[in-house]
């Protein structure tokens, strides 16, 4: 229950940084980065729906959050250096992506 936990955690912090980023990059029209935040943001937070109810399909639904994330951080790692929301997005997309694939293969 305690690596559900933090998986849940980690994806509602993704979700949170996401939304954040989308904000910030659509002031400074980065299409590419809001794009993939948003789409990392959904699928975070259908991962936290898909664990907080003991989804069967939650070892399917964990490896492709943690490959969506780690594109959302690859993109945002490109701004990071000059947008403090995209810094903090890549951090938050590389936990919640480790801690996913941690759960994907262990119910594999």
């Amino acid at each position: 229950m305690n690596n559900l936990k933090s998986c849940i955690d980690a994806c509602l912090a993704c979700l949170v940084t996401c939304e954040r980023c989308v904000t910030d990059c659509n002031k400074h029209g980065m299409p590419e980065c809001v794009s993939i935040c948003r789409d990392c943001a959904d699928i975070c937070a259908l991962c936290a729906r898909f664990d907080a109810r003991g989804s069967a399909y939650g070892h399917e639904l964990h490896a492709l959050c943690a490959e969506i994330c780690r594109a959302c951080a690859e993109e945002c790692e490109k701004h990071a250096s000059h947008h403090e929301s995209c810094k903090e997005c890549a951090e938050a997309c590389r936990k919640c992506a480790e801690i996913c694939e941690e759960m994907a293969s262990a119910k594999a």
